[in-house]
C-alpha cells in the first residue's frame, strides 16, 4: 500500500470523528433546548464510532506497511475499548439526569458504545489480518495456521458482538413495552436500529476470526452477507413503519434516524461481502465493493439536507437532520476501511 494512501485511510476515521464531535459541540453550544441536547449530545457520542473505526484501519495497515508490532496489538484495541466504555458510561450518566431529553439521549448514547465495543473486537479480530490472503491462497484441509490465535480467542471476540446485541435488543424491548410514553418510543425503537448494527458486526467479527483461522465454510460466504442484509432491511422498513403507520408527532426523530441506521447496516455489508467475495477465488468486480459506503453516505447527507429544510417549519425534523450527519460520516468512515480489505486482500498491500 502506498504510504501516503496508507495515510489518507487512517486519517478519514479521525476527521469523521472530528466532524461529529465539532458539529455536536457547536448545537450544545447553539441553544438549551430539547433538540439541541438530544442531537448534541448524540452526534458527540458517535465520535466513540469513528475512533474504534481508525483502530481497526490502523491496525490493518501497519501489518499491509510492515510497521506492525505487538505494542500496536496492544495500545488499539486499548484505545477503541476505552472510548467504548467511557461512551456507555456518559450515556448512563446523561440517562440518570431524569429529564425526557437526558433518558433519550442516554439511552442512545449507550447504545452507540456498545456498537463502538463492537467495532473495537472487529480491530481486535484484525490483529492476524495478514493470515487471511494467506490462509485464502492455501486449502481448508491445512487447518489453523500456528500463528492464529486459539479458539477460545476467536470465540471470545464472537461473543463480544452477541452480548452487544443482547442487551441492546432487551433494552430496546423493555422501552417499547412502554411505547405510549414519547421518550420511551424514541429511545426505543433507536436503540432497537442500534441493536441491527451490533448484530450486523456479529457477522464481520466471526468472518474475520473464522478467516484468520482459516475455518471460514462455503455456506458462510453467504449467510454472513445476507445477515447484514435482513439487518439493515429490517431496520429501513421498521423506519419506514414509525413513519408512516401513526400520526404521532414523535415518531419523525426516530423514523427518520432507523433510516439512517440502516444505511450503516448496508455499509458494513460492503465489509463483509468483499472478505467473502475474495476468499478462495477470484472476483474482477471487488475494487467496486467500497462503493457502497460511499453510496449510504451520500444517502444519509442528501436525506439530512432535505430534512434540515423541513426543520425551518416543523421543529420535529430537527434532530434527525443533525444525528443523520454524523450517520453519514460513519458511513464515509466505512469506506476508508472497505477500502483497507480490498487493498490487502487483493494484493495491492
Amino acid at each position: 500500500m502506498n504510504y501516503w494512501i496508507s495515510i489518507l485511510f487512517r486519517v478519514i476515521p479521525l476527521a469523521m470523528g472530528a466532524v461529529c464531535l465539532g458539529l455536536g459541540t457547536y448545537i450544545l453550544r447553539g441553544g438549551d433546548g430539547a433538540n439541541y441536547f438530544v442531537s448534541g449530545h448524540v452526534l458527540v457520542s458517535l465520535t466513540a464510532i469513528c475512533v474504534a473505526l481508525f483502530t481497526t484501519a490502523a491496525m490493518i495497515i501497519r501489518q499491509l506497511t510492515n510497521t506492525f508490532s505487538r505494542t500496536w496489538m496492544t495500545i488499539l484495541p486499548v484505545i477503541g475499548y476505552s472510548v467504548a466504555v467511557a461512551t456507555m458510561l456518559w450515556g448512563f450518566l446523561v440517562l440518570r439526569q431524569g429529564s425526557a431529553p437526558s433518558f433519550v439521549a442516554g439511552h442512545v448514547m449507550f447504545g452507540v458504545g456498545l456498537i463502538a465495543a463492537c467495532v473495537s473486537t472487529v480491530a481486535t479480530a484484525s490483529s492476524a489480518f495478514t493470515l487471511i490472503p494467506r490462509n485464502a491462497h492455501g486449502r481448508a484441509e491445512d487447518g489453523p495456521p500456528r500463528d492464529a490465535y486459539s479458539a477460545a480467542t476467536g470465540l471470545g471476540l464472537i461473543c463480544v458482538p452477541l452480548v452487544a446485541t443482547a442487551i441492546a435488543f432487551v433494552w430496546a424491548m423493555t422501552l417499547l413495552a412502554r411505547e405510549s410514553a414519547a421518550p420511551d418510543f424514541i429511545a426505543g425503537h433507536v436503540l432497537m436500529g442500534l441493536t441491527a448494527i451490533c448484530a450486523s458486526l456479529i457477522a464481520l467479527v466471526s468472518t474475520v476470526v473464522r478467516q484468520v483461522r482459516n475455518q471460514f465454510g462455503e455456506t458462510e460466504r453467504w449467510v454472513w452477507t445476507l445477515w447484514v442484509l435482513l439487518m439493515g432491511t429490517a431496520t429501513f422498513g421498521l423506519g419506514l413503519f414509525v413513519l408512516f403507520s401513526s400520526d404521532r408527532p414523535e415518531r419523525i426523530a426516530p423514523g427518520c434516524v432507523l433510516l439512517g441506521l440502516g444505511m450503516i447496516c448496508y455499509s458494513i455489508i460492503s465489509k463483509v461481502w468483499l472478505l467473502a467475495l475474495v476468499w478462495r477465488r477470484e472476483c474482477s468486480l471487488a475494487n467496486r465493493v467500497p462503493l457502497i459506503p460511499i453510496v449510504t453516505c451520500l444517502s444519509c447527507l442528501f436525506f439530512s439536507a432535505f430534512l434540515a429544510e423541513a426543520a425551518v417549519s416543523d421543529p420535529s425534523f430537527f434532530i434527525p437532520a443533525r444525528v443523520l450527519v454524523g450517520l453519514g460520516a460513519v458511513c464515509f468512515t466505512l469506506f476508508s476501511i472497505v477500502s483497507i480489505l480490498e487493498a490487502g486482500t487483493s494484493g495491492k498491500g
